[in-house]
């Protein structure tokens, strides 16, 4: 006997209820994976994936992207440091010349990590074991190569990205067929570069110039936001490894374009990241595609396995098609 007189647990006997085929759901089976076989291509293995969720999206991603080459839209990668590190440059080069990557903004890191693999060909030193003696950051060759070019960039009006592809091509390096700023300096695709000043280890070198670097990271922000313009009508943007930096400096683009009056609709925006940070999420994927504005993607996973698949997708797409 329950010490609740007056309180009676709810009856259940009404419960109305339906048939489980007349609902509609959002999993089907014909959404499901399939099982690869030892012999499978990777048009099948692609074919293989689940319809569902990430898969979808990458799908849906891809698709816009192919519609921006062939409308001659931009097609813009954001990357961070990390891209390089992970090793999907010669990824993103081969995509650079399928026409797949039509211009590259990157932060300062970029820069860093893209240099050093085309001068020694490897990068990413171990913090932990430098930083109490102080030798962390001190490469004599990439403080001078970077400073030095934007120095020179500023003195030549141009902006820091294109200045360090043209400094870091001039030493015809060893491993350049490995560099994303050799690889866009040569086909002339646009690499703008956007440095937070002290960030960046170049920026406690000897050579350093803070008005060379704010003078050129300035003009690739111009020089960002006209491509940014230019993604009216289809254009893409990829945020790929920053979680800062270009998430704030794309949606500042953003924000310019429609400041001057030029319309910015039908655009395609994607955050790629092992984690979702707010800024991404916010700036790139949701703020500028608002109101019908466009459409946003959030990619999670690591660089090493996302970038490899989505370049798969497009390019077993664009040859089925």
């Amino acid at each position: 006997m329950s010490i609740y007189e007056d309180l009676k647990p709810i009856s259940l006997d009404k419960v109305s209820t339906y048939p489980l085929a007349s609902r509609e759901s959002k999993v089907t089976v014909e959404d499901f994976a399939s099982p690869v076989t030892e012999n499978a291509s990777l048009h099948h293995y692609l074919a293989s994936l689940p319809n569902i969720l990430a898969v979808q999206a990458l799908r849906e991603l891809a698709t816009q992207i192919r519609r921006a080459r062939n409308l001659h839209k931009p097609i813009i990668w954001g990357l961070g440091g990390h891209v390089i590190k992970t090793g999907v440059g010669p990824i993103i080069i081969d995509l650079m010349r399928r026409g797949l990557v039509t211009a590259i903004a990157a932060n300062g890191s970029v820069l860093v990590h893209d240099a050093e693999i085309a001068m020694v060909g490897s990068t990413s030193e171990d913090v932990d074991a430098t930083l109490g003696s102080g030798g962390f950051g001190g490469a004599e060759e990439t403080g001078r190569l970077l400073n030095d070019a934007a120095r020179d960039g500023a003195n030549d009006g141009i902006g820091l990205g294109e200045a360090v592809g043209r400094a870091l091509l001039g030493l015809k390096p060893k491993h350049q067929d490995a560099s994303l700023l050799c690889a866009a300096y040569e086909a002339h695709v646009p690499f703008t570069a956007h440095v937070t000043i002290g960030g960046d280890i170049a920026h406690f070198h000897p050579h350093a110039d803070g008005a060379a670097l704010g003078a050129t990271s300035h003009t690739d922000f111009r020089l960002l936001a006209e491509l940014v313009r230019r993604m009216n009508d289809g254009g893409v943007y990829l945020n790929i490894g920053s979680a800062v930096t270009l998430p704030e400096v794309f949606l500042k683009c953003v924000t310019l374009v429609r400041n001057l009056g030029d319309k910015l609709d039908d655009i395609t925006t994607a955050n790629f990241d092992f984690i979702q940070s707010y800024r991404p999420l916010t700036n790139v994927v949701r703020r500028p595609t608002a109101d019908g504005a466009g459409r946003g993607y959030a990619i999670t996973g690591h660089h090493e396995l996302t970038i490899p698949l989505l370049a798969a997708e497009l390019i077993c797409r664009s040859i089925a098609e």
